[in-house]
């Protein structure tokens, strides 16, 4: 479970670190229009939520197969 929560909370990081700058140049781009901005960040979190899931399941599929592996060699 640890290795699960230390990834959460590096992308948790990389999400909030991508907010205020998607935020300024959002401002700018479309003024300060908070229904714009509402919406535009809400499909922003939508695709990036898409790809948190593709990383998460890489990480995970990659983490079993690395295990199995690993089993394989310590019963040899």
């Amino acid at each position: 479970m640890g290795k699960n929560r230390d990834v959460v909370q590096i992308l948790l990081l990389v999400l909030v670190g991508m907010f205020v700058p998607f935020l300024g140049s959002i401002a700018l781009t479309y003024g300060l229009e908070i229904r714009k901005i509402g919406l535009t960040f809400v499909y922003f979190i939508g695709i990036f939520g898409i790809e948190l899931f593709v990383v998460f399941l890489y990480f995970t599929v990659t983490s079993r197969q690395a295990n199995k592996h690993l089993e394989e060699f310590k019963q040899k």
